[in-house]
């Protein structure tokens, strides 16, 4: 898999890169050193790090929602993604949309806006993948 670049807002700037994504690992910035290593996927896992211990099961992804940690029960769902949207928790409301992700672009909210663009993508990243990302850049940067 080729590697995918994760830009601030609606920049393509090296200089902007928030991390990037190779073979199922999430790195800091431009790095592809191993210890610069903030998350991996493991399957249907995110773990902190380099680690595939169960203890470091950040996110645990099914069927488009997002368990925290290892947990398979409902009351244990941070947030679903949906037709390209993503809903606090089990919600489907538009009300509860967080983020609206639409051609690498991720916006906040249900906003289009140009000018709402939190960060971008320059590739192709598998639903897990993303959901690496979306930690990373929300608890890193």
């Amino acid at each position: 898999m080729p590697q995918v670049k994760v830009y601030k807002g609606t920049s393509s700037y090296s200089s902007d890169v928030i991390c990037n994504v190779k073979d199922g690992k999430v790195f800091k910035k431009n790095s592809t050193y191993s210890s610069d290593v903030l998350c991996n996927v493991s399957g249907s896992r995110i773990f902190k790090g380099n680690s595939a211990y169960s203890s470091d099961v950040i996110y645990t992804v099914k069927d488009g929602k997002v368990y925290t940690g290892n947990s398979s029960y409902t009351s244990d769902i941070e947030f679903t993604i949906k037709d390209g949207k993503i809903y606090k928790g089990t919600s489907s409301y538009t009300s509860d949309i967080i983020a609206n992700i639409d051609n690498g672009n991720i916006y906040h909210g249900n906003s289009s806006y140009t000018s709402d663009i939190e960060f971008n993508f320059d590739g192709k990243l598998t639903i897990e993948e993303f959901v690496a990302v979306w930690y990373a850049v929300k608890y890193y940067y």
